[in-house]
């Protein structure tokens, strides 16, 4: 995931190692969930999440329950969306989500999983 402000400044990267995925659709929804979590996180009030499966971010979209092997997972982000002021999924190019794949790739080629804060953030979040 990479987080940026509405100038486009990317401000957090984080990757997150799962096992047993079964599905791009299944990783999609995930890396979406953890999205909404990282804003929880970051005390962000309003964000807007992106993602290259347009299944996934309509899904995520919807306020009907989900049925399908995702469901459960879009049931969490669904339940996450009450924790900001304004939150919104859309779909981007495969192309225009370059950065956050190279940190997938990163991270699937070291084995680990990188949360990086850029230094501004933490001084917002801890300012002592």
């Amino acid at each position: 995931m990479v987080v940026r402000d509405q100038d486009g400044v990317i401000r957090a990267s984080k990757s997150t190692l799962h096992f047993n995925i079964s599905s791009p659709f299944v990783a999609e929804a995930y890396a979406c969930l953890e999205a909404t979590k990282l804003g929880i996180s970051m005390g962000i009030e309003s964000v807007t999440i992106m993602g290259d499966l347009k299944t996934v971010i309509h899904k995520c979209q919807s306020t009907t329950k989900d049925k399908s092997v995702i469901g459960t997972i879009i049931h969490d982000i669904q339940s996450n969306r009450s924790r900001f002021q304004k939150i919104a999924f859309r779909f981007i190019q495969r192309t225009e989500n370059g950065q956050a794949h190279i940190l997938a790739k990163d991270a699937l080629t070291k084995g680990e999983e990188v949360y990086l804060i850029a230094p501004e953030e933490r001084r917002a979040q801890n300012p002592n």
